[in-house]
């Protein structure tokens, strides 16, 4: 028998490889994301204004736990922006909590270092419900 560790086992997690149904579309609304279960470090599924994407919950600097950060767009520059900065793709971004490295939510590619992109996931959304192929 085990010894007991006092922890609480958190939710199963599914099996990799399959088409998993992850939520209702409603159950995410446009701007929102919910982690599932999926894999080692879950899966992380965003809907950006109607379109869903699903990605890995690992940053590859250091481990962080990527969809714990915020989503938002890029920053380009715009010479006639005060501070000459402005905003485009809004919520197409996921940025680490941990060190703000930013990765595009529909091909997991970041600018940083683009040897180290994120795994993305197939996502489709058939009868209301959101499936990922992880």
């Amino acid at each position: 028998m085990a010894p007991e560790t006092g922890a609480a086992p958190g939710p199963p997690t599914l099996a990799r490889g399959r088409e998993h149904v992850v939520a209702r579309v409603e159950d995410i609304p446009p701007g929102e994301h919910k982690v599932v279960p999926i894999g080692r470090y879950g899966v992380g599924v965003y809907n950006v204004r109607g379109t869903f994407y699903a990605i890995a919950n690992y940053c590859p600097h250091e481990g962080g736990p990527l969809c714990v950060g915020r989503t938002k767009g890029q920053t380009v520059a715009d010479p006639e922006k005060p501070g000459g900065a402005r905003e485009v793709r809004p919520g197409e971004f996921v940025y680490c909590p941990w060190h703000q490295w930013g990765f595009e939510l529909a091909t997991g590619t970041t600018t940083v270092k683009p040897e180290w992109s994120i795994r993305t996931y197939p996502v489709r959304v058939h009868d209301g419900q959101v499936l990922v192929t992880a």
